[in-house]
């Protein structure tokens, strides 16, 4: 009877334990130009030290969830560039997320657009970096593509925090959450989609729009409009898309190699 070398858990353990390590030193750096940027934001919008904790609280929630998935990094046992830019962002959406409940004025505003701008060029670095340092993997597509929802729902939260539209624009924000849901009682919703540069070009539009929202040159009737075209478009990239694997739900599932 064959028998599993003992060598090889020890040696992915090994690597993994390496690659922790390695989001660490990442890591680390983003906590401390988070806790600046939020000491400063904080005394500029006259938040108090609450705003700090917030931030930090929050990019730490996220950076434990990051950890917990590096597992599927392997073979890599660097974090690489990429997914430090895309920690950056990271470190970006916890900031903004930290002005929901605090008050709102035009410096506020102009200053949530500059940090959500930021997290959104710095969408177009990252996947040229991954392929570029030849380090691409599942987890740097799963890592970028959760920033964009967690970006998309943030700013979702502050254009009704703003007071640039109803409570109904969170459908942006909830809708990627609610479709891993539905994939419990529906395994079908699961499977990998194709690539496609509509869901690509959609997310961008979304993220556009909602930043364009945050604007004090807006008016009202503008930002309202420009909020639900783009959930329906959205809504629409969805609907496509579960289409798809509604068609071939039936099909089997591929499993890893």
């Amino acid at each position: 009877m064959l028998t599993r070398s003992p060598t090889v858990p020890a040696a992915a353990a090994e690597g993994l334990a390496a690659l922790r390590r390695d989001a660490w030193r990442e890591g680390l750096p983003c906590f401390l130009l988070l806790a600046a940027l939020g000491a400063w934001v904080g005394r500029l919008g006259a938040f108090g030290p609450w705003f700090q904790f917030k931030s930090l609280a929050l990019f730490a929630g996220a950076f434990a969830l990051v950890l917990a998935g590096l597992a599927a990094h392997a073979p890599n046992t660097r974090f690489g560039a990429a997914n430090r830019v895309t920690l950056a962002r990271l470190a970006l959406i916890a900031l903004l997320a930290a002005l929901a409940g605090e008050p709102v004025d035009d410096a506020v505003a102009w200053g949530s657009i500059v940090v959500a701008g930021s997290a959104a060029l710095l969408d177009a670095i990252d996947g040229p970096l991954a392929r570029r340092g030849g380090l691409a993997s599942d987890f740097g597509a799963r890592f970028d593509m959760e920033a964009d929802a967690l970006l998309v729902l943030v700013l979702s939260l502050l254009v009704v925090h703003f007071g640039k539209a109803g409570a109904w624009v969170l459908a942006a924000g909830l809708m990627r959450y609610l479709f891993l849901l539905a994939a419990r009682p529906w395994p079908w919703l699961s499977r990998a989609l194709p690539p496609s540069q509509r869901r690509k070009t959609v997310c961008v539009v979304q993220i556009a729009s909602l930043i364009a929202c945050l604007s004090p040159f807006i008016a009202l009737r503008w930002s309202e409009a420009f909020a639900a075209a783009s959930l329906a478009l959205l809504a629409a990239s969805f609907a496509i898309d579960i289409a798809w694997l509604r068609r071939h739900r039936e099909h089997p599932m591929e499993t890893p190699t």
